[in-house]
């Protein structure tokens, strides 16, 4: 009998069944954390590039308010109503033969929209013809 009570006593987990099971653990948990990550990063882009759109077309709202020749480059952000986006507009001449003297009344404008210090940027380029 004392063979059979050694035998029947003996039910605990081992050291190493115990290291195996926290393992498999471990790595459940980094791929779960993995992809929460990637979800949340996925998310701040799509956000984004629905709403960079917007900010964009509201700076050329405002530029085409304004005369041609009061326009100049600006840049700044949109306050607290869309924390961490900021703006930045450059004006240049158009140069092409093709259309000759008409380029003469027409500015490039290129209008960018970042998300957190350049983290994220969305680029607009459009023409403006003034014959005021």
């Amino acid at each position: 009998m004392t063979n059979m009570s050694l035998l029947t006593e003996d039910r605990g987990f081992t050291l190493l069944e115990t290291m195996v099971a926290v393992s498999i653990i471990a790595i459940v948990l980094v791929s779960i954390y993995d992809l929460h990550i990637r979800t949340v990063a996925m998310n701040i882009d799509a956000k984004f590039y629905a709403v960079a759109p917007l900010l964009a077309q509201q700076k050329l709202a405002e530029i085409e308010l304004s005369p041609l020749g009061d326009a100049s480059p600006d840049s700044g952000d949109f306050g607290e109503k869309f924390p961490g986006y900021g703006y930045k507009i450059e004006m240049g001449d158009v140069e092409t033969d093709i259309l000759g003297s008409v380029t003469d009344d027409m500015k490039k404008i290129d209008i960018s929209i970042v998300y957190n210090s350049d983290e994220l940027t969305y680029h607009v380029r459009t023409y403006r013809l003034d014959r005021r």
